[in-house]
């Protein structure tokens, strides 16, 4: 009689196995997965499963529009196609009188908008010292 169910015991204890090791770590991947694009904002930088990096501009139900760091093109994706999110967009905090909200704004937007100007001037230095060295090789291998 123990013969009869010894194979019946090891095919669930096989399932019991493959559930725990195979089944259930994937539905937690996928339901973390899941939060993270739910969770996406405009400023977030996200890297997309495609490897394409690009900065979000507009969330929608369905779709991401991208902003690419180069020429600043803009491309929409599928929510589904974001495979990580690099850095997550800068919260603003909460204001509780409407008066200090107004001042807090227009002192705000003036500092973020100095920081893309640096940053902005940083990549055209960036480019052309690339751009340079690219024309000095292009140059020794033309001799």
């Amino acid at each position: 009689m123990p013969q009869q169910y010894s194979g019946l015991i090891m095919m669930i204890i096989l399932f019991a196995l493959m559930y725990f090791m195979m089944i259930r770590p994937q539905k937690k991947r996928d339901k973390e997965i899941k939060e993270m694009r739910d969770k996406l904002a405009a400023g977030d930088e996200i890297i997309t499963i495609g490897g394409i990096h690009g900065k979000v501009v507009k969330v929608n139900d369905e779709l991401v529009t991208l902003e690419l760091p180069h020429a600043k093109q803009r491309i929409e994706f599928s929510k589904w196609a974001v495979g990580s999110v690099t850095k997550e967009a800068k919260e603003k905090p909460e204001v509780k009188h409407e008066s200090a909200k107004i001042t807090e704004d227009t002192t705000t937007s003036e500092k973020p908008a100095q920081a893309d100007d640096k940053n902005d001037k940083e990549d055209k230095k960036k480019q052309e010292k690339q751009e340079k060295q690219e024309k000095q090789d292009n140059q020794k291998n033309q001799k």
